[in-house]
C-alpha cells in the first residue's frame, strides 16, 4: 500500500491535498506532519479537520524549542536578514519542517514527502533541497505543480464541493504563514505593489498611527549573543519570542512591506510581521557595536548577507551553512550584557546598552576632562595610513607630466 507524507498546516492547499491524494491513489495511506512552531490560528481544529479529511495517521509536532534553539538564535547570532530587512521567519522555519517530515517517514514506511508548495515559489526548493540532503532516497511531490487547480478561487470551490472547511473565502483570500518568528501574509489586493495593505490583513501589529503614543522601554539581556531575559527576567527562547510579539506588536512595530527577489526569478510583493524579530535584531546589533572589534563586524556583516542567502534560497544542510555558523559561534562569544529599547510607533530603538565584555573605553572616548588617547601619535598614523594614497597620486602625476610630454601616450 503506497504511503505518502504530507506536510500539513491546515490551510487550503494542504487540505485539498489531503483529499486529492486518496482520490488520485484510490487504497493509499496519507500520514499528515503538522509542525507547531508557535503559529495560532493554524493548529486550532486541525487534527479534526485531519481526521474529517480522511488522514490514516496524524502527527502533531511541537518543534518549538528546536525552531527556536537550532534555526532562529543561529540566524540571529548572525544578523541574517534577507535584503537587508526580512528576518525569514517562513525560510527558517521550512528546513525543520523538512527534517521532521523525513524522521516520521522512516518511522511509518513512507517513500514520499508531499508538500503544500507552489511551482514558482521558494519553499519548494528549501523543502526538497532539505529532503535531498537528509534522505536522497526519498521522493518528493508537489500536488500544486501538477493537478488541475490552477487558482485560489478554484481550490475554494473544490474545497467546497468536497466538503473541506477552509479559513481562505473569496472576501478573505489571503495566504498566511505563521510561527514565532513572525507572519508572512500574501495574496489578494496584496498582489498589487501600489495598493497599500489593507487594515484586514495585519494579524500581529496594531497600526504604528494610532499606536500609544507614549513609548514602552524593555530591557533584553544576552548571552553570547542569544537572548536569555526580559527586563531582568530569564525566559526561555519561545516565551521570551511570544512575549516580544506583544509588547512591540502593540507599539506597531515589526511591519514590512517588500519587492523580494524570490530564488526562482521573479520579484514578488510579500507583507510580514515580525514584532518579535525585528526588536532582537536591532538589539542586537547595539550589543555588537559596543563588543565586537571593527573587523571582526566587518568580517561578520558579510557572512551574515551570505547567510540570509543560503537560508532564503533553502541551503541549510549545507557545509557552507554549518561553516559560517561556526565562526559566528566563535564570534559571538563575547556578546553578553543589556540592552535597552525603546518601542514606539513602529520602530524598535536601542537607547542604552551595558557589557562586561565592552570594547567602549570612557577615557578613550571622551572629548571632556580625562582624555587618555595619545593625541600626539595621530601625525605618525595619518602618514602611515596615508602612504599608499600618497604613493598612488604621486605616480599618477609623473604619468600625467609625461602625457603632455608625448602626446597620444596613454595614461596609467
Amino acid at each position: 500500500m503506497k504511503t505518502f507524507v504530507l506536510a500539513y498546516s491546515g490551510g487550503l492547499d494542504t487540505s485539498c491535498m489531503l483529499k486529492w491524494l486518496q482520490e488520485k491513489h484510490p487504497g493509499c495511506k496519507v500520514v499528515t506532519v503538522t509542525a507547531d512552531m508557535g503559529q495560532k490560528k493554524e493548529l486550532q481544529g486541525v487534527r479534526e479537520k485531519a481526521v474529517a479529511t480522511g488522514a490514516s495517521q496524524i502527527f502533531i509536532e511541537d518543534l518549538r524549542d528546536e525552531f527556536v534553539r537550532d534555526y532562529l538564535w543561529p540566524a540571529l547570532k548572525a544578523g541574517a536578514l534577507y535584503q537587508g530587512v526580512y528576518p525569514m521567519a517562513t525560510s527558517l522555519g521550512r528546513p525543520l519542517i523538512a527534517k521532521r517530515c523525513v524522521e516520521i517517514a522512516r518511522e511509518v514506511g513512507a517513500d514520499t514527502i508531499v508538500h503544500g508548495c507552489t511551482g514558482k515559489g521558494n519553499d519548494q526548493v528549501r523543502i526538497e533541497v532539505s529532503v535531498a540532503a537528509l534522505a536522497p532516497d526519498l521522493k518528493c511531490l508537489a500536488p500544486l505543480r501538477e493537478w488541475e487547480l490552477k487558482t485560489r478561487e478554484q481550490e475554494i470551490a473544490w474545497a467546497t464541493e468536497r466538503g473541506i472547511p477552509v479559513v481562505a473565502t473569496k472576501e478573505n483570500p489571503y495566504s498566511i504563514d505563521e510561527n514565532l518568528w513572525g507572519i508572512a501574509i500574501e495574496a489578494g489586493v496584496l498582489e498589487d505593489p501600489w495598493v497599500a495593505p489593507p487594515d484586514d490583513c495585519w494579524q500581529l501589529t496594531v497600526d504604528p498611527v494610532t499606536a500609544p503614543a507614549v513609548p514602552v522601554e524593555v530591557v533584553i539581556g544576552f548571552e553570547a549573543g542569544i537572548p536569555v531575559s526580559l527586563d531582568g527576567k530569564a525566559l526561555p527562547g519561545r516565551d521570551l519570542i511570544a512575549r516580544l510579539n506583544e509588547v512591540a506588536g502593540a507599539h506597531g512595530v515589526g511591519r514590512m512591506d517588500v519587492i523580494e527577489d524570490r530564488l526562482v526569478g521573479i520579484k514578488s510583493r510579500e507583507v510580514y510581521e515580525a514584532p518579535a524579530a525585528i526588536t532582537l535584531h536591532v538589539a542586537r546589533e547595539a550589543l555588537e557595536q559596543l563588543v565586537l572589534d571593527r573587523e571582526t563586524r566587518r568580517v561578520k556583516g558579510q557572512l551574515a548577507e551570505q547567510l540570509a542567502r543560503l537560508v532564503y534560497d533553502g541551503l541549510w544542510f549545507t557545509p557552507l551553512r554549518r561553516s559560517i555558523a561556526a565562526f559566528v559561534d566563535e564570534a559571538c562569544t563575547p556578546m553578553t550584557g543589556e540592552v535597552r529599547m525603546s518601542l514606539s510607533k513602529g520602530k524598535a530603538t536601542a537607547v542604552g546598552r551595558r557589557s562586561p565584555h565592552a570594547l567602549y573605553d570612557h577615557a578613550l572616548a571622551t572629548y571632556g576632562e580625562g582624555d587618555a588617547f595619545k593625541h600626539g601619535s595621530a601625525p605618525g598614523f595619518i602618514d602611515i595610513f596615508g602612504l599608499p594614497a600618497r604613493t598612488a597620486a604621486h605616480v599618477d602625476r609623473i604619468a600625467a607630466a609625461a602625457s603632455k610630454a608625448e602626446p597620444g601616450r596613454p595614461r596609467r
